[in-house]
């Protein structure tokens, strides 16, 4: 970057964004620096795109071309490459009318159509049938993942949530202790939900999902486009919101994920506020943010994806609210089942097992599927305690 201009406007100009004497202000800075190429911190419309362009005669980007463009890079499966390229496809749609306003004034004679009209029609034309080809290939790439949803949906799953960056790969990787997860402390290193399952204690596992950071402005054709991904997230029985508690603006960065998670439906999740990379706050500043965290988001945890154990408090946590995800139960198997005696003990977490003359009674806490396998087979289970729903981080 070698430069930057900025303006205060009470609204965009419609034709320029900036103001007249602004763009032409641009103009000279971009011939004294020899730019060959301008950024816009916000979305333009095609028009006032084109309009820059001809009056500054330099390359003009705004905001949400940028970010498709850093997916594009981004982006290594076939389902990531896919949402990218149907999200800068219907970026693009609009904008192909400016592309070719020049020729459309060449026009033939009557019932004649110039050479711009034709070629645009047909880009037009080309670009629809692409998108309605990528959205098909994506319909069925998120059946196949409910049809993976629906084998996991007796598991505890909890999605990782949270602004780009935020070290939601680097909490994934340690917990999980796979080394083949991929971490890169870069905008966007994941652009594919990535699933691993986690000993979280006691016998106890859950489901955690990785999946696509979030950014302040993100463009509505990307939210868009990657719905089915995020999918994952509006399944999970509990949401983990990752803020990197080290970045000077992590309030705002907490802000745009929950403004995000709004749009998508997902504010009524369960949801607990994680502060990531605690390691890298200074020292002098440590307690003013647990004080700062402590007034904005009560029973929010502290923790560290780098330092030996600094994700302690997360696991016990998890493994806390999978314990309150179930109930507490009284089953009452005849002694001479040794085989669902068995899978009592192997499916759920007994507290208590005692004889009542040929009976035996185990006290446990036990999922959806094990309960009804055991009525199934006739055995009398009575809830002792309910499962206690989650409340949501204010």
């Amino acid at each position: 970057m070698v430069g930057t201009l900025t303006q205060q406007l009470d609204r965009p100009h419609p034709a320029t964004y900036l103001g007249t004497g602004k763009v032409e202000e641009l103009k000279l800075r971009i011939q004294e620096l020899g730019a060959t190429l301008v950024i816009f911190d916000d979305e333009l419309t095609p028009a006032q795109g084109k309009n820059i362009e001809l009056i500054v005669n330099t390359r003009v980007m705004d905001r949400a071309e940028l970010i498709l463009d850093i997916f594009a890079t981004r982006a290594r499966s076939s389902e990531a490459r896919m949402q990218v390229e149907l999200a800068q496809l219907e970026y693009m749609l609009p904008r192909l009318t400016r592309m070719w306003t020049h020729l459309e004034k060449m026009r033939g004679g009557i019932g004649m159509r110039g050479p711009g009209e034709t070629q645009l029609e047909t880009d037009r034309r080309l670009i629809q049938h692409r998108i309605r080809v990528l959205k098909e290939r994506l319909a069925d790439v998120e059946r196949a993942r409910e049809i993976q949803r629906q084998g996991r949906r007796s598991q505890f799953r909890v999605s990782l949530v949270g602004y780009t960056n935020a070290g939601k790969s680097s909490v994934l990787r340690t917990l999980a202790n796979d080394g083949e997860v991929f971490v890169e402390d870069r905008l966007f290193a994941t652009l594919d939900p990535l699933t691993r399952e986690v000993e979280v204690g006691d016998g106890y596992t859950v489901l955690l999902t990785d999946t696509v950071g979030f950014i302040r402005k993100l463009p509505h054709h990307l939210v868009a486009s990657f719905r089915a991904t995020l999918a994952e997230a509006r399944e999970a029985d509990l949401l983990l919101h990752v803020i990197d508690a080290s970045h000077p603006t992590w309030e705002e960065h907490r802000d745009v994920v929950d403004g995000v998670l709004t749009d998508l439906g997902l504010s009524g999740r369960p949801m607990r506020y994680v502060m990531n990379k605690m390691d890298a706050v200074p020292e002098e500043l440590d307690a003013g943010v647990r004080a700062r965290v402590a007034n904005l988001m009560p029973d929010s945890l502290f923790v560290s994806a780098l330092e030996p154990g600094g994700l302690e408090g997360l696991r016990t946590e998890l493994r806390e609210s999978l314990k309150r995800s179930r109930p507490v139960l009284e089953v009452r198997i005849p002694a001479s089942n040794g085989r669902l005696i068995a899978e009592v003990h192997r499916d759920g977490e007994v507290l208590e097992q005692r004889t009542d003359e040929e009976l035996i009674v185990i006290r446990a806490r036990l999922d959806e599927r094990a309960i009804g396998r055991l009525r199934q087979a006739g055995v009398s289970v009575t809830v002792t305690q309910a499962a206690r729903p989650f409340a949501n981080t204010p």
